[in-house]
């Protein structure tokens, strides 16, 4: 039989065991963020995140490397929202901030997302933040969201002071330590988890504070 009739057949296997696969990344990366938010980073294990997903731990290994490795994908899963490739700082909700010409909107559209985020991840964070004090991996990577995190309040500060419209005196490093404090995990944690404040007002708490301090 010619080649070119077994083709078709060829890349829908390919499309099917693509999808398959997929599919089963995203049960692994589902299954350990429910296990971090549920019982803390140390509890976890790998053997219990390949039960809850139904594939078998040496696949886990395979596909993420170590357990550090993976959690560092939930990390990044739940901070975007979903496993698109596509940067956050790229995305339309980033691109609309840097086009709204009015320095309180910014703020505004600005405070709404980080509630968002934070309603998809603190309880993450949280677990990676605890988690650093017993593994050096996690420390490791602990410390080096923290350096991102601050690479990415100090971009935003500096737009904001571009906009020519904060109050007089602030300065980039000012504005950006404003934003560390204010849109720190912590502060969600105790509005949101603790106190038991609402996504939509914590985010109008937070829009308004910024706004105060900066403007």
């Amino acid at each position: 039989m010619p080649d070119d009739v077994n083709r078709p057949t060829r890349s829908y296997d390919a499309s099917g065991r693509r999808a398959r696969a997929l599919a089963s990344r995203r049960a692994v990366i589902a299954a350990a963020q429910e296990l971090l938010e549920e019982v803390g980073y140390s509890a976890t294990t790998v053997v219990e995140v390949a039960r809850r997903a139904g594939v078998s731990p040496e696949s886990i290994y395979k596909g993420f490397g170590t357990k550090a490795a993976l959690v560092k994908v939930v990390f990044d899963v739940a901070i975007a929202g979903d496993d698109d490739p596509v940067p956050v700082a790229e995305r339309p909700e980033a691109l609309a901030i840097r086009a709204e010409p009015d320095v309180r909107e910014k703020l505004r559209l600005y405070a709404a997302g980080a509630a968002r985020r934070g309603a998809q991840s603190a309880r993450v964070q949280l677990a990676l933040r605890n988690g650093a004090h017993s593994d050096p991996a996690i420390a490791e990577l602990w410390a080096t969201l923290q350096d991102e995190r601050l690479a990415g309040m100090t971009m935003v500060a500096r737009h904001l002071v571009d906009t020519g419209q904060l109050r007089a005196g602030i300065g980039v490093e000012e504005a950006r330590d404003v934003l560390w404090a204010c849109i720190a995990v912590e502060v969600f944690d105790l509005l949101v988890l603790q106190r038991g404040w609402t996504v939509e007002a914590y985010a109008d708490w937070l829009s308004r504070t910024l706004a105060a301090s900066l403007t």
